[in-house]
């Protein structure tokens, strides 16, 4: 499916020699022909915004150019006071009809509001019927035709009047070409985030984990409006402020639709929203025109991972696996709808979220018209979201990531995602009791980046704890973490490819990660992607370890990573990425079971978080769009841009959405490698 970019009215104006542009760099300027050739300085912020809604006025709310003034004298005492843009009702433009201020986006809500004013202030001197302010995504009109001067809620409307007609109910609806919501480039989300986590924090009130607690809540909602299977082609998004509608009302309606919501999900949220009306209708107005659920997943994670900063970068940042590795697990062991994913050191929720990207891919791929036929919408919506609710399944020890890993599967589309805070390597029993469904008979899927380097110790966990792993019996004395390295016992151990007689008082957690996958998995068809350190891959002392592997797991491949591979997230472990299958019961060991090996190199970044990708143009509009190719050694990008000229000094191309290229790279060479399994190095 080729990414929905929006109109660029500006553009048609161009085209259509409305506005034109003389000059060059800081001396540039924009002419407004239309309007007697009125001429202003490009390199202002403010004017990008003014140039767009300008346009837009004319082509989707369909005034007449010559009807549409900038730069406006506003009778007052004070000499030269203008307004930004005027909608004359007349030909002679002598009955001002719109009056609009226009602002730079990412102003803060006490600028916006300060705005608001200068627009009334303006509009009540020319006498105009409606007023705004205009600043990026955030917009607010109002009507005073049958309201006073000072009224500021009840008179707001949901949009401006189309060719001076009524003011419509509502501004946003289903499917309908030009009102829909619009997916968004990466910098334009960021900025809404921005604006969203300005007015949650409010100067500090709430904290960055409380704000980002309280947003997570109001994206719920808005999520749950855009995927709405009820909702068909034509019916209103409730997500959007209503005409009249005031910041009690509004916030009332998003406070009722939460409870409904918050009813199916008693896991995740269980207090209210505890924002108030207008700071709520504020979150609303910076979001409302945003199509979450349309937005590509790598666009919204970069966008929410700016919005949650410190915390998750900070004490968390060890949690996290970049992107790239987790899309390359995913792409090199596919799951399908029917498959149940559990990632049990979910952190905070990355694997599953690719998982779930990865199936609504495919959902999108089986009903391509779900946006125009209702029956295929309602198909399209159970394909994927049956997967989430019933398929997805995480543990995390540590109880606030759980909750942030929850919140942050809402965020991308999702609250069903069964995400439990719990330790993953406690007695089976015990998680099974809030999770029935994690046991070898149902999970067929993991894909983990389990913890490296904690040692599990009996002193401190007990006997019984240690005493439910095999593998504590298979490592010997120089890998406990605890016992001095005694080599000779270790090489001793690795010769004899059994494991030791004696249980050891503590053990290394990957070491323990691998058996309690195996007790999760379902055999003969469970697999798993694993991420580990080298060490248990080649350490002499490990061996019994890789007996005990090989015995339980049929090796389908690994793939080695750089050194750097998770030095920007401060761990420099030499790691590599494993995939397994569980044998079933009786299975043994075949001598002839090829395993697919490579190295790779260029994973996309580089220790310092640099992007390495070999960049190829296959497709480019000068300023406007392009599509470009990104190499890498683990698979091919292709990355979707768009012109983002907000940044006049150095206009950039914006990224607006990005998908792996099917069988590219590592992955592709291992596709042949299923097909005729041999032995095989890349």
């Amino acid at each position: 499916m080729q990414p929905f970019v929006p109109e660029k009215y500006l553009d048609r104006a161009i085209a259509d020699g409305l506005i034109d542009f003389k000059g060059d760099g800081k001396t540039e300027k924009i002419i407004y022909v239309a309007w007697g050739s009125h001429t202003e300085r490009w390199s202002d912020p403010e004017e990008k915004i003014r140039a767009e809604f300008y346009a837009e006025l004319i082509y989707r709310y369909e005034y007449e150019a010559a009807r549409v003034g900038v730069e406006v004298i506003v009778p007052r005492r004070t000499a030269n006071d203008r307004a930004d843009i005027v909608v004359f009702k007349d030909a002679t433009c002598k009955e001002p009809f719109i009056v609009i201020e226009c602002k730079r986006d990412g102003i803060s809500d006490a600028e916006f509001n300060q705005a608001i004013e200068q627009a009334c202030g303006n509009r009540s001197n020319l006498d105009s019927r409606f007023a705004g302010v205009v600043a990026g995504s955030t917009r607010r009109f109002l009507d005073f035709d049958k309201h006073p001067n000072l009224e500021r809620q009840k008179n707001v409307i949901a949009d401006l009047p189309v060719k001076y007609g009524s003011p419509p109910e509502w501004r946003f609806f289903r499917w309908v070409k030009g009102k829909d919501l619009s997916a968004v480039a990466r910098e334009d989300l960021r900025g809404a985030i921005r604006k969203c986590h300005q007015t949650l924090w409010e100067g500090g009130k709430r904290s960055a984990i409380a704000a980002f607690g309280e947003f997570s809540k109001i994206i719920f909602v808005k999520i749950r409006d855009e995927t709405n299977s009820k909702h068909v082609k034509g019916d209103p998004y409730q997500f959007q402020r209503r005409t009249q509608e005031t910041n009690d009302e509004l916030a009332k309606r998003i406070y009722q639709l939460y409870e409904i919501e918050k009813k199916n999900e008693p896991d995740v949220f269980t207090d209210r929203i505890n924002v108030e009306a207008n700071i709520l209708a504020q979150v609303v107005e910076h979001i409302e025109s945003i199509s979450l659920s349309e937005t590509d997943l790598d666009t919204k994670g970069v966008a929410f991972e700016e919005f949650m900063g410190g915390f998750f970068k900070g004490d968390f940042g060890q949690y996290f696996t970049p992107r790239e590795l987790i899309a390359f697990a995913i792409h090199m062991l596919p799951p399908s709808s029917d498959d149940k994913v559990l990632d049990p050191a979910c952190g905070s929720g990355g694997f599953l979220l690719y998982a779930l990207d990865y199936i609504r891919d495919l959902a999108t791929h089986s009903f391509p018209n779900y946006q125009d036929d209702i029956q295929e919408s309602k198909a399209h919506y159970r394909y994927w979201h049956d997967f989430a609710a019933k398929n997805l399944f995480g543990i995390e020890i540590n109880e606030e990531l759980a909750r942030v890993a929850k919140m942050n599967m809402i965020i991308h589309d999702d609250g069903h995602t069964n995400v439990i805070g719990h330790d993953a390597l406690d007695f089976l029993g015990k998680i099974q009791e809030k999770r029935p469904e994690l046991n070898d008979t149902v999970i067929t899927r993991i894909y983990t980046n389990p913890p490296f380097g904690s040692v599990v110790k009996a002193s401190e966990k007990g006997e019984d704890f240690l005493g439910q792993f095999q593998l504590r019996k298979y490592v010997s004395k120089s890998t406990t973490g605890t016992d001095p390295d005694d080599s000779a016992q270790a090489e001793g151990d690795s010769k004899r490819g059994a494991k030791n007689v004696k249980a050891r008082a503590s053990v290394k957690t990957e070491i323990l990660f691998l058996e309690r996958i195996h007790s999760f998995l379902k055999a003969g068809t469970g697999k798993a992607a694993v991420i580990l350190p080298d060490g248990i891959l080649t350490n002499a002392s490990l061996q019994g370890v890789r007996d005990w592997l090989l015995e339980h797991f049929q090796i389908l491949a690994v793939v080695s990573f750089p050194q750097f591979a998770f030095s920007h997230y401060d761990a420099g472990v030499k790691s590599s990425i494993v995939f397994l299958r569980k044998r079933k019961k009786h299975e043994k060991p075949d001598d002839n079971e090829a395993i697919f090996m490579a190295m790779a190199d260029n994973i996309g970044y580089d220790a310092t978080g640099r992007k390495t990708f070999v960049t190829t143009v296959l497709e480019e509009i000068p300023q406007d769009r392009k599509t470009e190719l990104q190499h890498c050694d683990l698979f091919d990008y292709k990355v979707h841009y768009i012109w983002n000229s907000s940044n006049v000094k150095k206009p950039f191309w914006s990224e607006f959405r990005r998908e792996v290229i099917p069988n590219t790279g590592i992955v592709g060479e291992y596709r042949k490698f299923e097909k005729n399994p041999k032995l095989f190095f890349v």
